[in-house]
């Protein structure tokens, strides 16, 4: 144990931030703190599932964030650290499924290396042709798809047992339900829900900061807030194709090197599109994020 300014350095993990101050487990006691200024300065903001250092001054229990160990991984929205698991919730319906966005998280969580499971909520609304159009398209490209439903009690076993002795991060849209699957998973986390505005497709009375939650079974999860939207511009354009799951076969066959797979002569992916074998949503997502990241750089 190093002492530092009289003070021991306790070990722990942060499991919520509001308003400047940070919640840090610490295995028997969760501490409120403040992060010292030096993180500022250095342009480094903690995050929920960081690992820390923290003192303690012992009359008042304020606690203060004295280092941050390095993170295994780090996603930028929701912003969290060192989950090793994503479960990408989207609605079959109410909210529409939005498959732009679905992939930009796939990216993302490609790029950071996480696991990922694509979780389809509101079996329930669903007709039977949409589920075979959404699962198909995922499967197809090996992504887990597990499908579920609150109000029938459809897949939630499935999903429990994905997420045990894991750091798993909870993200979609707001209104698809994310707080609802886990309170179905362990009720005592009690976590407020709310149904979707028919008028803008949103969640009410959604989860507004991110929390990082113990489970009973083993384990964490991450509730975050719903997000409609969602930038990749710092993952370079040349690295992107490597985070489509279907392009692997053909990168590297094209008839030039250093191919695009936009408008280039013989390119490979274009051709694979031709034939059906990538799924012209998926090749419209990376047409539209390579232009995005090429436009970022321009600026």
């Amino acid at each position: 144990m190093i002492l530092k300014r009289g003070l021991p350095m306790i070990d722990g993990t942060i499991v919520k931030g509001i308003g400047g101050f940070y919640y840090v487990n610490t295995g028997d006691k969760i501490y409120e703190c403040k992060a010292r200024g030096k993180f500022r300065k250095e342009k480094i903001t903690p995050l929920v599932g960081d690992c820390v250092k923290i003192t303690v001054d012992g009359l008042s229990g304020q606690g203060v964030i004295e280092e941050i160990l390095d993170r295994k991984t780090e996603l930028i929205r929701p912003p969290v650290a060192n989950v090793d698991h994503a479960v990408v919730v989207f609605a079959v319906h109410q909210p529409e499924p939005n498959l732009s966005l679905l992939n930009r998280f796939l990216i993302l969580a490609e790029s950071q290396e996480i696991d990922i499971t694509i979780c389809l909520n509101k079996m329930d609304l669903a007709q039977h042709e949409d589920l075979c159009s959404l699962t198909d398209i995922y499967r197809r490209i090996g992504y887990e798809v597990i499908m579920t439903s609150t109000k029938q009690n459809i897949g939630i076993e499935d999903l429990k047992g994905r997420l045990e002795n894991r750091i798993t991060v909870f993200a979609g849209p707001s209104g698809v339900g994310k707080s609802s699957l886990l309170n179905s998973i362990q009720p005592n986390l009690k976590l407020q829900t709310g149904e979707v505005s028919q008028k803008i497709e949103r969640g009410k009375h959604t989860t507004r900061h991110v929390e990082l939650l113990a489970l009973d079974f083993g384990g964490w999860v991450l509730d975050t807030p719903g997000f409609s939207s969602l930038h990749l511009d710092f993952i370079e354009a040349d690295g992107l194709q490597y985070l489509f799951r279907e392009f692997h076969d053909f990168i590297g066959t094209c008839k030039f090197n250093g191919c695009k797979h936009l408008s280039e002569p013989g390119c490979a992916i274009k051709k694979a599109l031709e034939n059906h074998q990538i799924y012209p949503s998926r090749y419209e997502s990376y047409t539209q994020l390579y232009e995005e990241i090429m436009q970022s750089r321009r600026y």
